[in-house]
This record gives structure tokens, sequence and C-alpha cells, in this order.
């Protein structure tokens, strides 16, 4: 490549959108000598501290999303789109990217909508099994658009996209940790069955109410142990409830899991929202889950999500209404249950696309030569 590569990557509010954007990235920064990257996110949201975290720059817009149930507050939604859109291409001129790159939420829309505009080529990623409203706005003049999921031509132009998969954390992959050391590092006993419970950084009600409701059922397993993670949204409601409830001995609990490497290492089960990017990193991993789909996204995509695992038989879906109920039961008898775990594994294994990120740069620098 003889110029320098300049490559705009925008999308954000959730890790769901940032993990893949800056796996992209990395992938870009590895394979191109001197490539330059420019992030473009939400002003206040999680990009705004992670992308520089991990060692790229970033500009944010004053943008937000769209209010499905007050709908006379997108007047402000619709101002502050346009103005975002005007700020973007402004910082397009000055950055001049090769190509542009949107990974989605509604950060994406004005800057990969400006780069449209100005006739930069785009491609987008897009991370679920039903595409999210801000992909479909821009998919019409996107020249590629790469997917995860099979069956996404009823959303987007069937001859402009290609399936990759989603990219995971690299830390996940290629990982030589034994389980015996993963569970010893996280205080755990390698004898026994682990049940890993996670909702996401900030924590997932639903989830913490299952475990708080099941204690009892908890402190019985002599052979199960659990390891939960709560999120730090939630750390000390769940601290207090504790000390009054008295902790079982099997059931160990941290705000944060700083190393995700180790827990599915250690993990028989995994206990999980349904969003993309963790299905993407059960695949990868084979890891048998139960699925708990978050009833508070858009399209309800997370139900969809889980769904496509349920039918190829590669996971288990419990709806979020019953599972303060179900879900501890089912999984008590889903990971004593060595059969099942095996199935699980093994289907869930086949739908894994350890590829994903190379072949979206791959994508990426077609665009670039072409």
């Amino acid at each position: 490549m003889n110029k320098e590569l300049r490559i705009l990557i925008s999308g954000g509010g959730t890790g769901g959108h940032i993990f893949p954007a800056i796996a992209i990235a990395n992938e870009l920064k590895a394979r191109v000598d001197g490539v330059k990257i420019l992030f473009v996110g939400a002003e206040g949201r999680m990009e705004m501290e992670r992308v520089p975290q991990a060692g790229y720059e970033i500009r944010g817009l004053k943008v937000m999303g769209f209010d499905r149930k007050h709908l006379l507050k997108n007047v402000k939604v619709i101002y502050n789109y346009l103005k975002g859109k005007r700020e973007a291409a402004n910082i397009i001129k000055e950055f001049k990217p090769d190509v542009a790159v949107g990974v989605g939420g509604y950060a994406s829309g004005p800057a990969i909508g400006a780069a449209e505009d100005l006739k930069v080529p785009v491609l987008l990623q897009e991370q679920n099994s039903y595409a999210g409203v801000t992909n479909k706005m821009l998919c019409k003049r996107a020249a590629t658009i790469c997917v995860a999921y099979e069956g996404m031509e009823k959303f987007f132009p069937e001859e402009r996209i290609v399936l990759t998969g989603n990219p995971v954390r690299q830390e996940l992959m290629g990982n030589a940790l034994t389980r015996e050391l993963a569970c010893r590092a996280l205080g755990l006993e390698a004898n026994k069955r682990t049940v890993l419970i996670v909702g996401g950084s900030l924590g997932a009600r639903t989830l913490n109410e299952s475990v708080l409701l099941h204690l009892d059922l908890i402190r019985k397993q002599r052979n199960v142990q659990f390891y939960w993670q709560t999120g730090k949204y939630y750390s000390q409601e769940i601290k207090d409830a504790l000390e009054e409830k008295i902790k079982p001995d099997n059931l160990h609990v941290s705000d944060f899991i700083a190393d995700m490497a180790k827990a599915y290492k250690a993990a028989d089960l995994v206990i999980s929202r349904a969003g993309a990017c963790s299905i993407s990193e059960l695949q990868l991993l084979g890891k048998p889950a139960i699925l708990v789909p978050s009833p508070n996204v858009a399209e309800d995509h997370q139900t969809k999500n889980a769904m496509a695992l349920v039918s190829k038989k590669a996971a288990i879906c419990v709806k979020d209404a019953e599972a303060r109920m179900a879900l501890l039961p089912k999984a008590i008898t889903v990971v004593n249950d060595a059969a099942q775990l095996n199935t699980l594994s093994q289907n869930i294994a086949k739908m894994g696309r350890p590829n994903a990120t190379k072949q979206i740069v791959d994508e990426v620098l077609k665009l670039v030569n072409s």
C-alpha cells in the first residue's frame, strides 16, 4: 500500500458495539504499517472512555438515541442528529478517511451518514440476528455489510452481505490456561462443576434476583459451585442482602470480572444475557449456555439472537419473565447432566467463526484497493 491508510470507525453506546470496533482497529493496526485510525462516538457514552484506554483517538458527537416511548421528545433527537451530522462531515473532511466502518449504535448514524454523503466507501458491521435501526437506515448506500447470522437478506441488499461472524475480545483467544489453574486463580475448587453467572459489566437485575431467591437451593449443591458477577451497579445492594441471608460457601461473588478468559475456562455452564458479543464468545469457546434475553432492548433482538442458537440445539433459553423462579433449578439440572453439556458444547462450537475479525478487515482492505 503506497499511501498512508486512514480508517474512520464509528459506533458505540454498549460493549456489544465497542468491543468489535476495537478488535477491528487492532487487526488493522497489526496488518497495515502506519495505519491511521480515528473513532467517532457519542459524548458521555462508554466509548469515550474505552476507546482511549485501547490506545485510539476518538471524537465525540452530541447525539442521542430515538425515544420509542415519548415520540415528542424526538424533536431534540432529530435536531442533535442533524447537528452531529454536520460536525461529523467536518471531521471527515479534516481526517480524509479511505473507508468508514460503522459498527452500529446511534452514534454511528450521523458519522456514517456524513461519510456516505461525502462518497467515502462504507462498511457496516451488524452483530445481531435482527438488524439495528441505524444499520438498516445506512445500508442502502453501504458498499459492504458484514453480518454474524444467516438470513440477513431480509434487512440488507443480499449482494452486499458478507457472512463473517462477530469480532471478539482478543484476550479470550489462544489462552493456554488449564481449567485447574483457572479455578485456583478464582478461588474455586477444580473437582466441582462450575456455573458462571454473568450479566454484563453493569449487571442484570433479573439474573441477580434469580440467585438471591435460590440461596438455599445453591447451598444444598455439594458438587456444584457458582461464580456470580453481580455488576457494579448492584454490588452494594447484593452485599447487604447476602449479609442478611448468609452467603452459601459454594457461591463466589464478584461485582466485575476483569479476566473473562479465566472465568470462561473455569465454567462448565454459563448463564448470560443474549447480547451478540456474549454469544459470539460462547460460540468460539464452545461453552454450554443458558441464555436469558434482556427485554429492554430494541426490537427484542436478544430473544431473536437466543432462538437462532436454540433452533440448532446450541443453547437453552429461559424467558426473562420466568427466570426468577426457573433459572437456577434449570441450571442445576443441566450442569449435572454430562451428556447435555457435551451436546450443547459441540453444537454451539459449530456456530463459531474464529476468523471474523480477519475477514472483516479483508473486506475493509478490498474497499481501499477498489
